[in-house]
């Protein structure tokens, strides 16, 4: 089993992680687009256009599937790309929206979703959601967060003041979808801001959970091949997997 995941960036590294702790294949290649990271911040048909570029990357590959990793371009670009590529396509959005249904079984739970600007203004989490009847939704971007994870500043006053920045009014949610692949590196200062009750949903985990879900997967691989591309500056990718992934 060989896969594919995609992202804008570095961020796409936390669902590397999970793949690598289930152990579900024995290749995986990443791909990130550095040189033009980040997409919160462009319009639908660049993002668009940057995504089906990533698939025609990934042909130079035989691959079983391909995980989209960015948020933002599972909900602007996922039938784009799936219609320009020869293996199965899977985004991180699709994959939390039923992971969340998973996890709570009271359509009336307080859900806050939080991404960047692109991701919140598409509506694709609330769709999905609205669909499997949740009815109490709020959805906040959170951009100033990614060049704090690209950073590594992962707690302390700055990161502090920006929780207070976008939280300071919202009511404490029963779920927080980490609705931007960077956010998980957050995750333990995000529930000791918000309390062990809150439940946080993170995109590396639901695709997990989606794939043991729809794919049959016959083996382990306990020492995958790791391969990593980049738009600009790849070496300095390789240092921040080798960091991340086996922190």
């Amino acid at each position: 089993m060989k896969i594919g995941v995609f992202d804008s960036g570095i961020g796409g590294l936390t669902v590397v992680k999970s793949l690598l702790h289930h152990q579900l294949f024995e290749e995986i290649i990443y791909f990130g687009d550095t040189a033009r990271v980040p997409y919160g911040s462009k319009d639908k048909n660049t993002i668009i256009r940057y995504a089906i570029e990533a698939v025609e990357f990934f042909k130079n590959f035989e691959l079983d599937m391909i995980v989209v990793a960015c948020n933002t371009v599972s909900a602007y670009a996922l039938s784009e790309m799936r219609e320009s590529a020869t293996c199965p396509v899977i985004g991180v959005v699709d994959a939390g929206v039923l992971a969340t249904a998973n996890a709570l079984k009271d359509k009336k739970s307080n859900i806050l979703i939080i991404g960047t600007k692109a991701t919140i203004a598409s509506n694709a989490y609330e769709e999905g959601l609205k669909k499997l009847q949740f009815q109490n939704l709020q959805s906040t971007p959170t951009p100033l967060f990614v060049p704090l994870v690209e950073e590594e500043i992962f707690d302390g006053d700055i990161l502090t003041s920006t929780l207070h920045h976008y939280f300071k009014n919202k009511k404490t949610p029963d779920a927080l979808i980490l609705g931007c692949t960077h956010f998980p590196l957050l995750s333990k200062t995000l529930q000791n801001y918000f309390g062990e009750k809150t439940l946080l949903i993170h995109s590396g985990d639901a695709i997990v959970e989606f794939l043991e879900k729809e794919f049959y997967f016959s083996k382990k691989y306990r020492d995958p091949k790791l391969k990593f591309f980049a738009s600009e500056n790849p070496d300095a990718l390789r240092k921040i997997a080798q960091k991340w992934l086996y922190a």
